[in-house]
């Protein structure tokens, strides 16, 4: 009879789980303990001190995730073993990781494939405490060296995304498509992959760090596999104006409709902090530390399917623009470089106005109106249509407001953290040939701006009325316009 009512109940909660409207998300910033840099490989005994000291805090906030009922968790990449590495000594920290459909769950047979014991505290870890655990680690394949492609040393090695189920399951392998600079330790798939998994809380994707600035795999996940949420793990070194990590990732997330559990690894020195839970229809909670090098874990609650909310509606981006007709235009117009992209900018020299400043065809127009201004601060209002090639090569389209970084407009679209000038108001649209584009606005000390800002329908990104913002850093229309990106990598 107890057999009997055990199944009953086990029946009744699966059958509740299987359409959840909601579910609890979590993402931990670690503060990632990194090996000694060395030329020489260290043993996989050292190798593997070093990754359980790290899975050790990773653990800890997984366990307290759980424990405040969240539902999945994201951990960084390089979270478990940092960056220090050639590609001979990233060899002891790797592992032979098969693909999901082999239905393998490492907690309960770890040895099924070989000497796995990063992969099977990762099970263990979703398995006891009964939740989703998203991690970075490093597969490597062996392949002959005759074989084309194959490197010398007879192996491949990637940057790999894994997920867990709570029942400790492999059910999410991906292997990093864009590598970044400097990553010479690993090898890019012969062709990128789109990873998807099914959950009672909707479908999910997973991509890493870089590859969100790219049509393969970020965004035909969402636009060709229709998936909810996205898992995000991500060693982000923030790049202002545009391209901090909360600004950005919130932003692809307000631009694609969907969920994005960012997890950055935190290391002040190289300019990595800034994680996220964010939604199409908010922005917090959010973490953005560059004064100590603790680690921080994010809870929040989500909509399983976010383009099901009376919140969300699609947005034309270029409906409003396209209609203005003799827009004042600017003729004080000067070139400035931003990320070494060449701007067509304009200064705003009155406490309000409108100006229309255009590049190539592609025309961004501005309404504003200053509440209080500083008169040792330069705000300026730029666009960019072109392919910008530093540090990866991708054809931008963007409008944007920002202040510069001194009275000197030689110095409009350098790094600046703080401002005083505060906006009663402003509007920003462009005349976009994507349908891809991120609403950003970044306020003083790199804030986010909840509630202080909305996208219309019709492509504009306005201020909210009756909201006085907080000083203001910058507001931009960022797009991206993939089928102009080069072919090759």
């Amino acid at each position: 009879m107890a057999t009997a009512s055990f199944l009953l109940a086990t029946l009744l909660l699966a059958s509740s789980c299987q359409a959840l409207q909601k579910f609890i998300g979590a993402v931990y910033e670690h503060a990632v303990i990194l090996p000694d840099e060395t030329t020489t490989p260290v043993s996989k005994q050292e190798a593997l001190d070093l990754m359980n000291t790290n899975m050790d805090i990773l653990e800890e906030a997984v366990k307290t995730a759980a424990q405040q009922g969240a539902h999945l968790i994201v951990t960084p990449e390089d979270g478990i073993y940092g960056w220090r590495f050639t590609r001979e000594t990233i060899y002891p920290f790797l592992e032979d990781i098969p693909d999901p459909n082999v239905n393998w769950i490492p907690c309960i047979d770890p040895k099924r494939f070989g000497p796995a014991p990063v992969q099977t505290r990762l099970s263990c870890m979703a398995r006891n405490y009964s939740i989703y655990v998203a991690a970075n680690i490093g597969d490597k394949k062996m392949c002959n060296k005759s074989d084309v492609g194959c490197p010398d040393d007879g192996q491949y090695n990637y940057n790999t995304a894994v997920v867990y189920d709570s029942n400790g399951t492999l059910v999410a392998r991906y292997h990093k498509d864009n590598l970044f600079l400097g990553e010479v330790q690993f090898n890019a798939p012969k062709e990128p992959e789109i990873v998807t998994f099914t959950t009672p809380f909707g479908k999910f994707g997973i991509f890493i760090c870089f590859d969100i600035l790219f049509y393969n795999p970020a965004v035909a996940l969402v636009v060709e596999h229709n998936v909810d949420t996205i898992l995000f793990p991500t060693a982000w070194m923030n790049l202002l104006p545009h391209l901090t990590a909360i600004e950005f990732h919130s932003a692809w997330a307000m631009g694609m409709g969907v969920n994005l559990l960012s997890s950055n690894t935190h290391n002040t020195g190289k300019k990595m902090t800034g994680s996220g839970i964010f939604s199409p229809d908010k922005v917090v909670p959010y973490y953005y530390n560059m004064m100590n090098e603790s680690g921080h874990l994010l809870i929040s609650e989500l909509y399983s399917h976010p383009r099901n909310s009376s919140t969300y509606y699609p947005v034309k981006w270029n409906q409003y623009a396209s209609q203005i007709e003799n827009y004042p235009s600017s003729t004080n117009v000067f070139n400035g470089f931003l990320f070494a992209d060449e701007y067509t900018f304009t200064e705003l020299k009155e406490l309000h106005g409108e100006y229309s400043v255009c590049q190539n065809g592609f025309c961004c127009h501005l309404t504003y109106r200053i509440a209080e201004k500083h008169s040792d601060e330069v705000y300026v209002f730029g666009v960019f249509d072109g392919l910008h090639t530093v540090e990866g090569e991708y054809y931008l389209q963007v409008c944007t407001l920002l202040k510069c970084q001194s009275m000197d407009l030689n110095s409009c679209g350098e790094s600046v953290e703080t401002s005083f000038t505060r906006f009663d108001s402003f509007s920003i649209s462009g005349n976009f040939s994507t349908s891809f584009v991120f609403p950003e606005v970044l306020l003083t000390n790199i804030h986010l701006a909840p509630d202080m800002f909305q996208v219309l329908k019709d492509g504009r990104l306005i201020s909210k009325s009756g909201v006085s913002s907080q000083p203001l850093l910058s507001a931009t229309l960022f797009g991206r316009w993939y089928q102009k990106d080069p072919t090759s990598k």
